[in-house]
């Protein structure tokens, strides 16, 4: 079967997958969800013009002199507005917040002012204007301040109960089930016996689903048979899973059984095998309304592919505007070699060097099984198939992984 390009494989992963179903959400409880709409604002604000300093609301024309002397007729607290209209040589003592009352159309600070009982001295000419924080200076009843797609930030949620909003219509958050494979696998804090490895790789692929905005579901280790195996499918989708992410068994081997377990359950296979390093035996296809990427076993290739594949995936289910990651331009900081025809993800160290130049240099040791190197890296230097050996210091693309 020849290897699928990595583009494609992408393109296929997103094709089948469309944004949940909306539900509304508190704002406490919005926070990094995505916005299933665009959500306008349902009051001006402020509502009328307000004092943006503590001093006097007056008339600019009867202020405009230095020595101008104006009669004090009342006050203005914020939530407390002034029920008369400032005549000609009057003024309103007025603090921060307070409705701009009619007549006025500046405000003197205090410390421009000298009282005098129920009087004041100007001592600074007023400006028409100035120190007022005109009506709708913020936003306006009907303004989109919130585009549907986005992940809502603390400002954001502070914007929205500005704009009235007790809740927001949210994307459903996307549940993806995590199954690992393999006989060889014991659990941190074990004492593994010869040919036993510590299971690494759904705390990655956990933290990653989560950091996107996603629920996770850890359904263990499967031993290597097929009813182990079946049955871990099976359970993925009676917890409603919306992914399932398999890790390992998915080689050529006689213990990688998990393509031929999907099959057996009904899953239709859209590929198995791409042209890309670390990850070449990946696979994805459905079960039902539930999405499958088989990765494989080895931790690095496990990472990489569930950073490439599964993140923009989980952005798609959510409703996200932007699904992909974005590439960066950065300069070698060793030499490589030239490329074979898969698409070659080298972990790499990132160092922004004191004249602003982003600095990627690939770690000695490239192998799959190499977490310490996978932990060290800061991005993915992209090789494209077939291409040819490059120096340092020449520009390369990158991808930044999660910190």
């Amino acid at each position: 079967m020849a290897l699928m390009p990595v583009a494609d494989a992408l393109s296929a992963v997103l094709a089948g997958a469309e944004p949940l179903p909306e539900e509304m959400v508190a704002l406490d409880a919005a926070h990094h969800r995505v916005l299933a709409r665009d959500v306008a604002a349902r009051r001006t604000q402020p509502p009328q013009a307000m004092s943006a300093m503590d001093g006097y609301a007056v008339r600019a024309a009867d202020a405009s002199n230095v020595a101008a002397r104006l009669k004090v007729i009342g006050e203005v607290a914020a939530g407390r507005p002034f029920d008369k209209t400032v005549g000609a040589g009057e003024a309103v003592r007025i603090f921060t917040g307070g409705v701009i009352p009619q007549g006025a159309d500046a405000v003197i600070i205090q410390e421009d002012t000298v009282a005098d009982g129920d009087s004041i001295d100007i001592t600074e000419a007023a400006i028409s204007g100035r120190h007022i924080r005109p009506a709708g200076v913020d936003f306006r009843k009907g303004d989109i301040l919130l585009a549907g797609g986005s992940r809502l930030t603390d400002r954001d949620l502070s914007l929205a109960a500005g704009m009235n909003y007790p809740e927001l219509p949210v994307t459903r958050r996307p549940k993806v089930a995590i199954l690992a494979t393999g006989d060889e696998l014991v659990m941190p804090g074990s004492n593994p016996d010869p040919g036993q490895i510590v299971y690494s790789n759904g705390y990655a692929l956990r933290a990653l689903a989560r950091a996107e905005g996603a629920e996770t579901i850890d359904l263990g280790i499967a031993a290597d048979t097929v009813e182990a195996t079946t049955l871990g499918i099976r359970r993925a989708g009676d917890s409603g899973a919306d992914i399932l992410i398999t890790t390992g068994g998915a080689s050529v081997g006689d213990h990688d059984l998990v393509k031929q377990s999907l099959e057996a359950e009904g899953v239709t296979m859209a590929f198995w095998r791409i042209a890309m390093r670390p990850g070449k035996p990946m696979m994805h296809g459905r079960l039902g309304a539930m999405l499958v990427i088989g990765l494989p076993g080895n931790p690095v290739s496990s990472y990489v592919c569930g950073f490439l594949f599964l993140v923009p995936l989980i952005r798609k289910l959510s409703g996200r505007s932007v699904i992909h990651h974005t590439r960066q331009t950065a300069l070698l900081g060793r030499s490589v070699a030239a490329n074979d025809l898969r698409e070659d993800y080298l972990r790499a160290r990132l160092e922004l060097r004191s004249d602003g130049v982003l600095v990627a240099t690939p770690v000695d040791h490239q192998d799959s099984s190499l977490l310490g190197n996978l932990a060290a890296a800061r991005a993915l230097v992209i090789r494209a198939p077939f291409a040819p050996a490059a120096a340092a210091g020449s520009t390369c693309d990158i991808l930044r992984l999660p910190d």
